[in-house]
């Protein structure tokens, strides 16, 4: 198969292309920094096809894929996006608010925009979103974060309306607490102490969790329609109402 995986520098995007690759299969790659897709290229080899561009600016994200041949692709993983900021919403940088808006949800449908119709057109394709529980449960700090997150979910279920009768599957994937990638750095702009707290004595998913269920769903026969997975470490849950007293 031929599968195009946004965000494939760092993280989920990384190891989901580590993965695609070592099956077997061609992955398009895309990202911002060259220097790391290059990197990726030379260790993975020929099936792995670097393409370079910011999904947050739709102009370079449409010049860059359609250079390449979208018909071809069998598998689109929609990875790319970020967190920025954990501060209440009327403290919150209306910049970073932005930010995730363009990454998190313009870049994510200006890409499906361009691959779904050849999905359509020859009646085969996967489209894998990477969501977070973060679109399905509240919490401080997570306001435009989660809401960009809610999007994709909300997205992903409508694709699957708009795709009845049609072999095209949709698959939103809605990981919890997750380390050992960029995430938190990225969330706290370089603060490495603030983001590895997070993760301080907590068993917290990986990114090869993520990507094993990636795999998964683009493996099962095209009759199977995953509609959403949400994962979280055992060491998480969403029980508990937090109450503010004497306000």
């Amino acid at each position: 198969m031929n599968i195009l995986v946004t965000g494939a520098t760092s993280g989920f995007g990384e190891q989901i292309a580590r993965d695609f690759v070592a099956t077997g299969h061609t992955v398009y790659g895309t990202g911002r920094r060259a220097d790391r897709l290059a990197a990726l290229q030379d260790e993975l080899g020929e099936r792995f096809l670097p393409v370079c561009f910011d999904v947050a600016d739709s102009e370079a994200t449409v010049a860059a894929l359609t250079k390449i041949d979208l018909s071809a692709i069998d598998v689109l993983v929609n990875n790319a996006g970020l967190a920025l900021g954990l501060e209440p919403a009327h403290r919150a940088d209306s910049t970073d608010w932005q930010t995730m808006i363009d990454v998190n949800i313009k870049g994510l449908v200006t890409v499906t925009h361009l691959l779904l119709p050849h999905m359509v057109a020859k009646n085969s394709g996967t489209i894998i979103n990477i969501g977070s529980t973060a679109g399905n449960h509240p919490y401080f700090g997570a306001n435009v974060y989660g809401a960009s997150k809610a999007f994709v979910k909300q997205f992903s279920n409508n694709l699957r309306a708009d795709l009845l009768g049609v072999r095209v599957r949709v698959t939103n994937i809605e990981p919890g607490l997750c380390g050992g990638t960029e995430f938190s750095n990225v969330r706290f702009k370089g603060d490495d102490d603030k983001a590895a707290a997070v993760y301080e004595q907590v068993a917290y998913l990986t990114a090869q969790d993520i990507s094993n269920a990636v795999q998964w769903v683009a493996s099962l026969p095209w009759h199977v329609n995953i509609n959403s997975m949400e994962l979280m470490p055992t060491a998480q849950t969403y029980a508990g109402l937090t109450v503010a007293r004497g306000i």
